[in-house]
């Protein structure tokens, strides 16, 4: 029979349950069984959820205490040195040390999970690596499951992605990470077998890399891991899921694998299933990612009954799974929690436990068993949404209609720079940070207190004013050049403008996992958007009023506004970043007016957006380009404009990069020791670059030699009067203790360095 499956669920748990247990542990509040049976617990509740909504596949495997891929890395014995010896044993402590370093080690590279705000942790692998099964996380969860009476499907990363995403170290003489999957791939088998032995029935092997533009080494990888997984001689049925895109000229190999089945998102490509329905052997089993995964509206039942009715009739029935597009990891756990969430828009969503109902009802659908009041209460709510006066706004639209190209250029760079250095009069190596400074749990009551009633705003301002003033004084002090307010108004760098602009609504409890135990709360995008009233500027100005220094006017770009939302899906991304960039264009024109003289506009969401697929990319990038350019090009070509990228790869959108021309742009650089300005150098960025010269992301304070080593990398790559010296993020996730000694140093590195080219 069809049959009902996810391929994951989200890990938080309900009020972040797995925040809370993880920051009480590295706190010293609780210790090591009191975090694993809360682990327990979460995992419990997930799995019996999963079974009472009526899935007949329950992922497990697929919670984490950090990321997945991290531990896949510690499962196979692919530990670097620094941390534990080779061979030595992963204990909770050393794993968390991987992703968040330690005194002496720094904590291992992390970048974006494809084209999502997911950071997974990069393995680092030696030319030389070997692999072992060095742990039984699977297994050990399998069975905890099954004393629960539950079978479940165990969720791995595939062999080949994660060859594909991690890195080698130290001299490789051209060798790729590829080049180790024959030493990985009976570490694969072991594993196997042992979960066959703890009675898996099935697996699910995770290779999203099929959605990307392999070359024939790549493919012949795919090939041979699969032919060898195949050979094992006791071990489950295998499921490989693709997904955040379609097989396109992977297709043929994907179909040739020795696998039972074979997983398709079909919300982010549709146009696979005829495809796949022409060629798809007989006895391969098809899974049809109907329900998507990536986003928050509902889906319709209809128009996937049809499908899947269609599939049905010309493969039979035992050879489809209904399930969701990609793991629900990457939407909010459950919608009843949104009591206070606008009615109207409310009846458009679904979150994760919405989605599992929709899988399930599909299946029975496609089993001939139509819950009928179902599909009439999704076919209200979507023409609800579709006629809504609230999705479209006349203003907006004619606006749109009325952008000349002159609004999205400035004049030439070069010209720009001279009448900047002029005004700004600043040093060379100037330095500044990111934007935020730490939250601290008084912050953090204050905006609570205040959105609660049980501040009043005169109270409320007086109280950012003095936190301002604070950081401002203290940034004074140590002796940074160009100085920030420090955001303490502000919850989130997309959720503080989403709710001050037309076209969204918040939610209460829609986290989702960014990275470790950073969870956002991605604010949903269901109409034309239009600014009420500046959103900024009352706490900029007053800022500026403290100091002579310039500060900086901080802004989140329409790109990132986009990314970093759940976006409406009834018109194209680039209308919507493009009413985005507008409105953020007019918030940069007001900082202008009241006295900024150095405008931030960020988007390190910017490659995050970029398609799988090349052929794809070109119309992004030309629409992602001309809306931060309309959203940065109303400003006089004195006042400076910044932005600011992180966790990203530059070497195929580097062009792009430079097409923004903000004068300023500030990356991530430290947990690669620079190795992402290697773009840069070659492409000769004309540009100012502010590469980041400490891990923000870690709570360990860098060494000053460290900080100098990596300025002095900085400077060998890039010209010196176009560096700039800063941290790699945002500072809002640190504690004071940890900012205050980091930046004091970073500061004195760059008078050093400075002092010495006088």
């Amino acid at each position: 029979m069809v049959r009902a499956t996810n391929l994951g669920f989200p890990r938080v748990g309900v009020v972040r349950a797995l925040k809370r247990l993880t920051e009480a542990y590295w706190a010293g509040a609780i210790d090591t069984d009191e975090l694993q049976q809360g682990a327990r617990d979460l995992r419990a509740a997930n799995w019996r959820l999963q079974a009472a909504m009526g899935l007949d596949h329950i992922p497990s495997n697929d919670f984490s205490f950090y990321d997945h891929v991290l531990d896949a890395t510690v499962l196979f014995g692919a530990v670097p040195d620094r941390f534990v010896p080779s061979g030595g044993a992963v204990d909770l402590d050393a794993y968390f040390a991987l992703a968040r370093g330690t005194e002496n080690a720094p904590a291992m590279e992390m970048t974006k999970w494809f084209d999502t705000n997911y950071h997974y942790l990069v393995a680092e692998l030696a030319a030389d690596q070997s692999f072992r099964l060095a742990g039984d996380k699977p297994i050990a969860e399998f069975r905890e499951a099954l004393a629960l009476g539950i079978k479940t499907r165990p969720v791995l990363v595939g062999p080949v992605t994660y060859l594909c995403l991690s890195k080698l170290t130290g001299g490789t003489h051209g060798m790729t990470p590829l080049g180790l999957l024959d030493r990985l791939l009976p570490a694969y088998q072991a594993l196997l077998t042992q979960l066959a032995d703890a009675g898996a029935d099935w697996v699910q092997l995770d290779e999203p890399c099929l959605t990307l533009d392999l070359d024939e080494h790549t493919r012949a990888a795919y090939r041979r891991a699969y032919e060898t997984l195949a050979a094992t001689t006791v071990a489950p049925q295998l499921l490989v899921a693709t997904y955040f895109g379609g097989l396109r000229d992977n297709r043929e190999i994907a179909l040739s694998l020795p696998i039972a089945a074979l997983h398709v998102d079909l919300a982010r490509a549709p146009q696979e299933l005829e495809p796949l329905l022409a060629s798809a052997p007989p006895e391969l089993t098809l899974s049809l990612g109907v329900v998507d995964g990536r986003n928050v509206w509902r889906t319709d039942l209809d128009r996937a009954r049809d499908t899947l009715q269609r599939v049905v009739a010309r493969r039979g029935a035992d050879r489809v799974m209904v399930a969701s597009s990609c793991s629900l990891l990457h939407v909010p756990l459950d919608l009843d929690t949104e009591t206070d969430i606008d009615p109207e828009v409310r009846t458009w969503l679904a979150f994760a436990k919405q989605k599992l109902r929709e899988i399930v009802v599909l299946a029975k659908a496609a089993r001939g068993e139509d819950e009928e009041a179902l599909f009439a209460e999704s076919r209200a709510a979507l023409e609800a949404r579709a006629r809504s006066s609230r999705v479209r706004d006349v203003g907006v639209r004619a606006r749109l209609a009325a952008i000349t190209p002159d609004m999205e250029s400035r004049l030439p760079y070069a010209e720009r720079a001279g009448r900047q250095a002029t005004k700004l009069a600043l040093p060379r190596l100037p330095t500044t940070t990111i934007g935020s400074f730490p939250q601290t749990r008084d912050v953090r009551k204050l905006r609570a207190a205040y959105r609660r009633g049980k501040v009043d705003r005169e109270a409320y301002e007086r109280s950012i004013e003095v936190e301002i003033e604070r950081a401002i004084r203290w940034q004074e002090e140590i002796g940074i050049d160009v100085l920030v307010h420090g955001e303490f108004e502000r919850s989130d760098m997309v959720e503080y403008f989403a709710e001050r602009l037309d076209g969204y609504v918040l939610t209460q409890h829609g986290w989702v996992q960014s990275y470790g135990t950073r969870y956002v709360k991605p604010p949903i995008l269901y109409g034309d958007v239009a600014r009420r009233a500046p959103m900024t500027v009352r706490w900029a100005a007053y800022a500026q009023s403290l100091t002579r220094k310039p500060v900086k006017g901080m802004l989140t770009g329409p790109v990132t506004m986009l990314h970093w939302s759940f976006v409406r899906d009834d018109q194209p991304d680039g209308v919507t970043a493009r009413q985005l960039a507008l409105a953020i264009r007019d918030e940069a024109v007001d900082l202008e007016a009241a006295g900024l003289r150095v405008v931030q506009i960020d988007e390190p969401a910017f490659r995050e957006g970029l398609p799988l697929g090349d052929a794809d990319r070109k119309g992004y990038l030309e629409w992602a380009v001309q809306a931060f350019r309309l959203a940065s090009s109303g400003v006089r070509p004195e006042t400076q404009i910044h932005t600011h990228m992180c966790y990203s790869e530059f070497n195929n959108i580097i062009e792009a990069v430079a097409a923004l021309d903000a004068d300023v742009l500030s990356i991530e650089t430290a947990r690669s020791r620079m190795e992402l300005l290697d773009a840069f150098e070659r492409f000769r960025y004309p540009n100012a670059i502010g590469p980041g010269v400490y891990d923000i992301h870690s709570p360990r304070v860098p060494s000053r030699s460290e900080i100098l080593t990596l300025l002095e990398k900085a400077i060998h790559v890039l010209r010196p009067d176009q560096v700039w010296v800063n941290p790699d993020c945002g500072l809002k996730t640190r504690r004071w203790d940890e900012v205050e000694p980091a930046l004091a140093l970073m500061v004195d590195v760059a008078r050093e360095v400075r002092s010495r080219a006088a």
